[in-house]
């Protein structure tokens, strides 16, 4: 152990022991209270748990005092079952509240004929493993995946859908078991492709507003299938540590009609698919900008505003964050309206981005501040080139008050067009740095998707 610490469990301080992960050996057994640090994670072992180090360097995390059963007086109800029914039901009531009334489903069984609803509309059998969601390490299957979309609202028809989000997010690469995390960072799905259109979820006014079924409750699916499959609850008991967190995510869905007609290629072609596949890609948001209000009918103008709003005013506080894991990839929601702007005057995305890069620029020692201040009392920009984690443009000499750019490299931003086609607003999505990186899936259709629809 390096030392001891006091840390906060179950309400009162408490003397925990401070580990350092690559001291660890395999088979050592860490009894909690317990904090174990490395150098881009904290893992925190609750009194009545235990860590070991397996052989292949896994940390297994063990209960060792058993949960306290609660049994209602009179009912032989399985108290394992009655907590998770409790748990899901006071999130949704929590999360969604008065905007439940809007959607057509809210709270539904999962029976056995919704479940099989649901696995009607993909050929994988209903026992294949997607993958293990950390940090319950549970295996997450078509199965169980079908009884969250139904818990959550879905319709059988978003099946394929929610098959490859929790493909996306079980990738080693998201590291979704970072999802509890301090920051209190949540996972957006971003749909790509004319199913979006197909299944009516909304890429226009009101995008990213509860209510509309298919955004909102695939947005809540994911969410369940991280408290039940994951183990995201609330602290001390679960996986949830975020300091203040935040609500779920609805999906954001890409307008592919206002993309078409202004010549660019769809988010899915960023991404690396062939334009018209139907792909969901997940990534981290730590921040929302405020909404950005451009006009102008010159595309510098707006790039300039948008710039400084998104830019310098939502993403400069964090980039330090980003600049440390040197892996950030922060999000625009570019309003139908501005996007026609730049694309009549020739401009791409990837020039919007480059514009960014080049004019949004935040002092180093700012940035060194700010990453000091959330722990990272280590981080200096000149050693992160010299080690080549940031270009050379960061450290063009030594004055601790010379301007670094905010974004670290252009290629690492991405830009969505959606929202109100008859308004001039545009926002920004901040992603958390190395938890939580861009990461997508082809969402794949049953053989006889299109007689399915028709039923």
């Amino acid at each position: 152990p390096e030392r001891v610490v006091g840390a906060w469990f179950n309400g009162r301080e408490q003397k925990a022991v401070l580990y350092v992960r690559d001291l660890l050996k395999p088979g050592m057994r860490l009894d909690g209270p317990a904090i174990i640090a490395e150098e881009n994670a904290t893992t925190v072992v609750e009194p009545g748990w235990h860590a070991q180090l397996d052989g292949a360097g896994d940390l297994i995390l063990s209960r060792t005092v058993p949960l306290r059963r609660r049994v209602g007086i009179g009912t032989n109800i399985d108290p394992v079952m009655l907590e998770i029914f409790n748990n899901l039901f006071m999130a949704i009531a929590e999360q969604m509240g008065v905007t439940l009334i809007t959607i057509e489903r809210t709270f539904e069984p999962p029976t056995l004929a919704r479940v099989d609803a649901f696995l009607r509309y993909t050929n994988r059998k209903p026992d294949e493993v997607l993958g293990v969601c950390p940090p319950a390490n549970r295996e997450a299957t078509v199965w169980n995946v079908a009884v969250n979309g139904v818990m959550a609202g879905c319709r059988p028809e978003y099946m394929p859908i929610l098959i490859a989000a929790t493909e996306a997010v079980l990738d080693p690469v998201y590291k979704v078991e970072d999802a509890g995390s301090t920051p209190g960072w949540e996972t957006l799905l971003i749909l790509s492709g004319s199913i979006a259109r197909e299944l009516g979820f909304n890429d226009g006014q009101g995008v990213m507003r509860m209510g509309r079924q298919p955004n909102s409750s695939v947005g809540r699916f994911m969410r369940l299938m991280l408290r039940n499959i994951g183990g995201f609850h609330h602290a001390p008991e679960g996986a949830d540590k975020g300091s203040i967190g935040q609500s779920f995510l609805v999906v954001l869905a890409e307008n592919e009609d206002a993309i078409a007609e202004l010549g660019w290629q769809p988010y899915s072609v960023d991404r690396g698919f062939n334009a018209g596949d139907n792909v969901v890609t997940v990534q981290s948001v730590v921040a929302i900008s405020a909404p950005a209000y451009s006009q102008s009918e010159r595309a510098e103008e707006h790039a300039a505003l948008l710039a400084d709003v998104i830019g310098e005013r939502a993403c400069g506080y964090w980039t330090a964050i980003g600049m440390c894991y040197a892996n950030w990839h922060p999000l625009i929601i570019l309003g139908p309206s501005i996007a026609k702007v730049f694309a009549q005057e020739g401009w791409s995305k990837r020039d919007i981005c480059q514009y960014f890069y080049e004019h949004v620029k935040i002092k180093a020692s700012r940035a060194e501040y700010y990453a000091y201040s959330a722990g990272l009392t280590g981080f200096r920009i000149a050693n992160a080139v010299k080690e080549g984690l940031l270009p050379k443009a960061f450290h063009l000499s030594d004055d601790p008050d010379r301007l670094v750019p905010v974004f670290q490299r252009p290629e690492w931003m991405s830009i969505v067009v959606a929202g109100d086609a008859g308004r001039n607003q545009s926002r920004g999505y901040v992603c958390n740095h190395v938890q939580g990186v861009p990461t997508s899936r082809k969402v794949v259709l049953p053989q006889n998707w299109k007689s399915l629809l028709a039923k």
